[in-house]
């Protein structure tokens, strides 16, 4: 099986029936557990998140500090106002 093939593929030009069988089951599990993975998924997701974030404060920091405030300043809000249907 060659290294550069993805866990979840079949490797082409296996012809025993058993052979081909037990690595489609187990490109199926892998497949399966990539899937269901939520937290490695997440952690994708966020890295991401953090590269794209990184890249715009390079390539504009003043519309990064801008949207910094707005995010905060919309966290603020949203907590202002659980609060006071809490209290109320």
């Amino acid at each position: 099986m060659s290294s550069d093939l993805p866990r979840t593929a079949v490797p082409l030009g296996i012809t025993d029936p058993v052979e081909r069988a037990r690595a489609e089951l187990k490109a199926a599990l892998a497949a399966i557990e990539e899937k269901a993975n939520v937290p490695k998924r997440a952690a994708r997701a966020t890295r991401r998140a953090q590269v794209s974030a990184r890249g715009f404060a390079d390539r504009n920091p003043s519309g990064a500090a801008v949207a910094v405030v707005g995010a905060a300043l919309a966290v603020g809000v949203v907590v202002w106002g659980v609060v006071r249907l809490y209290t109320r």
